[in-house]
């Protein structure tokens, strides 16, 4: 059984968020992790333009300075997306982040796109999973000797929520590596809902939807990204699934196999369970949070540390305005949220390659 570290957001005169934070990663014991000189990746979201649900960047220098004093030389680092928007090259990426307020007077580190200039920078790891034999993983979070995820833990439209093993698995896959995970997404729209406003359009990287009385969508030369499900105001797009949805969860996991395959004894995770958002921290907004602001946790077990801010989240009630607010009585946070995904395979088949235990013992600091 593996142990979660779990700090809630009560502080005091004599212990502020950032004190605490500390203690938590005093826990995790990071020494044990880092050699001196080691080059630690610290893989954050960085966040889209608009959207202002990421993790705070005080929160990553406290990390940053954690890392350093355990003799590391950190890095903050993310990969290129695969939709439009403004983290689709390292150029846009760092700006992005730095108008995020990810400066290094900020952050103490530098930033580092991990899969480079434009996405093509990665290494094939084997994995022999079920869906893949090898993934393309962005060559700076590959050649780290350590790794430690920095994670806005939340909902997701395509894996019910976005975790430690989201964070990882499809946040360092390369572009192209991304293109492969979301393969069995296929968006169709209902013309009797379609205004023609054209925003789906402009955000497809593929250039696949047209538009004239209503938005088309080009099968044959659709990547299956899923972001024009998102950015419709009208909710006129849904995910027509290719096979299940199931299918994009594991290769996400086979993802984070190869992100962590040389980094045995060698990565940590933190969790930060704030501003529950419905979606992705990619989308140019944050809808209302549906829980209220619960609190950090860490542990050396991704698959641990996601099970258990399921469960912190799924314990809470629902907040009165939220999408969820009709309902106050919902038990299963991510499933109201999105109906059609069961979110426990990512976990059932992380725990079946051998990233970690559902099973965890969870610490109060």
């Amino acid at each position: 059984m593996s142990e979660v570290f779990f700090a809630d957001l009560r502080t005091n005169s004599k212990e502020n968020l950032l004190d605490k934070l500390g203690r938590l990663c005093d826990r995790l014991q990071l020494k044990n992790i880092i050699a001196p000189k080691d080059l630690v990746a610290l893989k954050i979201h960085f966040g889209e333009t608009g959207n202002l649900a990421y993790v705070r960047p005080q929160f990553a220098r406290l990390i940053v300075d954690k890392v350093r004093a355990a003799g590391g030389k950190p890095f903050l680092t993310d990969s290129n997306t695969l939709y439009v928007g403004s983290r689709a090259n390292a150029v846009d990426h760092l700006e992005t982040a730095i108008r995020n307020g990810f400066d290094f007077s900020v952050v103490n580190a530098p930033l580092v796109i991990a899969d480079g200039l434009t996405g093509k920078e990665y290494i094939s790891v084997p994995v022999n999973g079920k869906h893949f034999k090898d993934v393309k993983i962005g060559s700076a979070a590959y050649h780290a000797n350590a790794i430690i995820s920095i994670t806005h833990f939340k909902g997701h439209e395509l894996t019910g929520f976005g975790g430690v093993l989201k964070n990882l698995g499809m946040g360092l896959g390369s572009r192209s590596g991304k293109q492969m995970m979301h393969s069995d997404v296929l968006p169709k729209v209902n013309a009797d809902k379609c205004i023609a406003c054209g925003l789906c359009s402009e955000w497809c990287p593929a250039t696949a939807i047209n538009i004239e009385e209503h938005a088309s969508i080009d099968e044959n030369v659709c990547w299956g990204c899923g972001e024009c499900t998102v950015t419709c105001p009208e909710g006129a797009i849904k995910i027509n699934w290719k096979s299940t949805p199931n299918i994009v969860q594991e290769k996400i996991v086979e993802y984070t196999l190869g992100v962590l395959k040389h980094k045995q004894n060698k990565s940590a995770h933190i969790s930060f369970i704030m501003n529950v958002s419905p979606e992705c921290d990619c989308c140019t907004y944050n809808d209302a949070p549906v829980v209220g602001d619960i609190g950090i946790a860490a542990s050396l077990d991704p698959v641990a540390l996601d099970q258990a801010c399921v469960d912190l989240v799924n314990n809470e009630k629902v907040l009165s305005g939220s999408r969820l607010g009709d309902n106050p009585d919902i038990k299963d946070k991510f499933a109201a949220l999105h109906k059609n995904i069961d979110w426990s395979v990512q976990l059932a088949y992380a725990e079946e390659v051998g990233l970690g235990s559902r099973k965890y013992n969870l610490v109060r600091i």
